[in-house]
């Protein structure tokens, strides 16, 4: 059985900081980051030192021709809010007969309830594949397609994509597991380390990251 970031095991776990820095990806030669999300901060370019680690050693098992394509790393804390609370609404306005505790739910299936969120720590990023050009690879549904729209396709285990798709993602999988990385479930293209997922995943007591605050101009 999957287990969501509203899940209370998630909330329960010891938050910890361990301190490392968050780092600009953007002045990391060999790594590529797409536009998607780009914020007038550049927020969406910082990771923690040690998910910058594991995404080099992820991109470093790729076979040539293929690199990772990341779309976004740290959110801060009010961008993170008002994403679940429009997401959750939008589900409100789909289903009226959903109580506000399933609501809460089913919108953890796409966005992290902000007191748990794993990229507000600087330890999540979102990412895919592409060639050495930097066009996108197939891997059966686009980089936040919801749960609703994709008919579940975004759930990283989905039956039914492309075969094509199907072994873009295992092609990520291995290479970000291999690297230390642990994937949010709902989300092909959402992987982790350090915060409380990760903890989860990998049993360990506490996180090494905690929310940090955002940048400022």
């Amino acid at each position: 059985m999957t287990v969501l970031l509203s899940d209370p095991l998630i909330a329960a776990i010891s938050a910890g900081e361990n301190g490392e820095p968050l780092v600009d990806l953007r002045e990391v030669p060999g790594l590529r980051l797409g536009a998607h999300a780009a914020d007038p901060l550049g927020a969406y370019a910082l990771a923690r030192s040690g998910v910058l680690d594991r995404l080099l050693a992820a991109q470093a098992a790729l076979p040539d021709g293929v690199r990772l394509l990341v779309i976004e790393c740290y959110r801060p804390p009010k961008l993170q809010q008002r994403y679940f609370a429009e997401y959750r609404e939008e589900l409100r306005a789909m289903y009226p007969k959903w109580t506000d505790e399933r609501l809460h739910v089913e919108a953890s299936k796409f966005v992290s309830p902000p007191e748990v969120a794993p990229h507000c720590t600087g330890g999540a990023v979102d990412l895919t594949l592409a060639t050495g050009d930097g066009a996108a690879l197939d891997l059966g549904t686009a980089v936040n397609a919801n749960p609703e729209a994709s008919a579940g396709a975004c759930f990283t285990a989905a039956t039914g994509i492309p075969a094509e798709a199907r072994r873009n993602r295992d092609l990520l999988v291995a290479a970000l597991t291999g690297a230390g990385l642990v994937n949010y479930p709902t989300e092909w293209w959402h992987w982790s380390y350090g915060e409380r997922y990760w903890a989860h995943v990998t049993g360990t007591r506490e996180t090494r990251y905690s929310a940090v605050t955002p940048p400022v101009a």
